[in-house]
């Protein structure tokens, strides 16, 4: 994406956005991946749906969909998740009570990485990795290693010359990384075949979720079911712990706002049930609160879109077919002509309650069309339920040791500093 930015169109308002995203072909190419693309090239890996393009691309979708990309399918992991969010939130209130204070969480930054992965991982593979236990297992610690490592060293692998990948470190470090990454997936995958042969050898039913299907159901070949699910694994962690680090930190920030969605959310369940998928997705305060977190805060900061098929017009100017668009999506989302004060946290600019909503395009965290996000569902699922039992058992407010958090860009949008916590128990 960095050597791409040297040489492509720049859009940094949501009604250019829309010109081009709505000129998308039917085979929607992203920017320059060739950071990822050679990693796997070099190690005669597959391609999963962010690296693969073309018709392969679109075969590949139309498998990675089913199950996961329409809300009755998220709806079907929603057990698995709440499973997940019980422990976590027990894990919250033992951290609490055991700081000096008897309600701070230190780094909460970490611990929501950790719930994301053991997420996403119970989806994925559907098997427990033990990241919500006091000693995380060591393979699992690995691969979070392996994950910093990869991005922390992204950048400096990008726009070094390929002649001093020999003399500086990045290089080196950014390839260990992914090492990790992919080894880490292909050992649960590896077992999932395994336990799936052993249940054809039996003559046993072979049922299960999202993996079992790819390996069962599917023509996908091995290789693409590895660095699919690796692909799935990465983009589910990363969206998921960042968006809610931030939506905490404004919640704390913003007591009048909390106090909204602990309303909604403490009458619209009875105190003693834990919420179905369609109680929480049908919360619409609930629902703003991680939009507008998602506006304020978009994962990747910026993107890049390639037109392949056919000259463009945008903003009145002409471009050739295979012009390069960056899209500035932080800059889009804090355009004050769409968002009026555009860094104030303002989760009712989204309900439907009869006001002026702002452009669609103004924030799409998840893209658009038929290369948006594949795991848009999931992630909001276990977004709305992590807020849902966090808000609704504890009032949330700021560290004062802690002050203003900013934004850096490490490729995803990430706080400049740990953020600690206070978990105050509503009564």
């Amino acid at each position: 994406m960095y050597r791409d930015l040297l040489n492509s169109v720049s859009v940094n308002t949501p009604q250019l956005l829309e010109e081009v995203m709505r000129n998308d072909g039917t085979f929607p190419t992203r920017g320059d991946m060739s950071l990822w693309t050679e990693y796997r090239a070099m190690r005669g890996h597959g391609y999963g749906p962010f690296t693969e393009e073309g018709e392969r691309w679109y075969n590949l979708r139309v498998v990675l969909n089913k199950q996961m990309l329409h809300p009755r399918d998220s709806a079907q992991y929603s057990g698995v998740i709440n499973k997940v969010v019980t422990d976590f939130v027990k894990g919250i209130n033992q951290l609490r009570q055991a700081s000096p204070t008897g309600d701070v969480v230190a780094g909460i930054s970490n611990k929501l990485y950790l719930f994301s992965l053991e997420s996403i991982s119970s989806i994925l593979f559907e098997t427990r990795l033990g990241c919500l236990e006091k000693e995380i297992p060591a393979g699992t610690q690995e691969f979070i290693n392996s994950v910093i490592q990869m991005f922390s060293n992204s950048r400096g692998a990008s726009i070094c010359p390929r002649w001093s990948r020999s003399l500086l470190p990045f290089w080196r470090r950014y390839i260990d990384g992914w090492e990790g990454i992919f080894s880490f997936a292909k050992i649960l995958i590896d077992k999932k075949m395994e336990d799936i042969q052993q249940r054809v050898d039996k003559n046993q039913d072979v049922e299960g979720e999202y993996l079992t299907y790819l390996l069962s159901n599917t023509q996908m070949s091995i290789k693409d079911v590895y660095a699919s699910i690796t692909e799935l694994l990465l983009a589910g962690v990363d969206t998921t712990s960042n968006t809610l680090t931030w939506a905490l930190y404004q919640l704390s920030k913003n007591p009048e706002i909390q106090d909204r969605l602990y309303e909604e959310v403490s009458t619209l369940v009875p105190a003693d049930r834990i919420p179905t998928a369609a109680e929480v997705t049908g919360m619409l305060f609930l629902r703003a609160v991680v939009k507008e977190t998602l506006r304020m805060y978009p994962v990747v900061p910026t993107n890049a879109r390639i037109i392949t098929e056919k000259p463009i017009s945008v903003g009145g100017f002409q471009f050739p077919k295979n012009t390069s668009f960056t899209f500035c999506h932080y800059a889009i989302s804090h355009d004050e002509n769409t968002f009026p004060e555009s860094f104030k946290f303002k989760p009712e600019r989204w309900l439907r309650d009869g006001r002026q909503r702002p452009n669609p395009f103004g924030s799409i965290p998840f893209g658009y069309g038929v290369r948006s996000c594949v795991g848009r569902r999931i992630a909001e699922l276990e977004m709305y339920l992590v807020l849902f039992r966090l808000i609704r058992q504890f009032e949330v407010k700021p560290d004062p040791t802690v002050g203003e958090l900013k934004s850096i860009n490490r490729t995803v949008l990430v706080p400049d500093k740990k953020l600690d916590l206070h978990f105050v128990e509503r009564v």
